[in-house]
């Protein structure tokens, strides 16, 4: 079983000396990697000690970033820290309501085109 490590003991170690990361609920101590980071050790040290798998996804790291990271495992995220996806976004909503605005302004436009023939 693997070991659980808080967000606050991962909040702790945010420095370049002592640099950990969670990406996907994992916990990673990047602090030796950090020289030879091909984005330079800044962008390493921007997300030291929190969340950084936006950041990491973002950045579009290649399969071999990917596995590079089981060599930097420490645990993984608490279960308590974890955050639940809603399984309804912000976009999803915006989306639909998008939808049936142009759906209710095509039928009034249809049904009035229809009454003036």
């Amino acid at each position: 079983m693997s070991k659980e490590i808080p967000l606050a003991t991962v909040n702790q170690h945010n420095k370049a000396t002592d640099l950990w990361v969670v990406i996907n609920n994992k916990v990673y101590d990047v602090t030796k990697f950090r020289l030879e980071h091909p984005g330079g050790e800044d962008s390493l040290v921007d997300v030291a000690g929190r969340d950084a798998t936006k950041d990491f996804n973002d950045v579009g790291h290649s399969s071999e970033a990917r596995e590079m990271l089981k060599k930097y495992y420490v645990g993984d995220l608490a279960a308590a820290d974890i955050k639940q996806k809603s399984p309804i976004s912000c976009r999803h909503v915006a989306l639909a309501l998008g939808a049936a605005f142009i759906g209710i302004t095509l039928v009034y436009v249809i049904r009035r085109g229809v009454a003036r023939n």
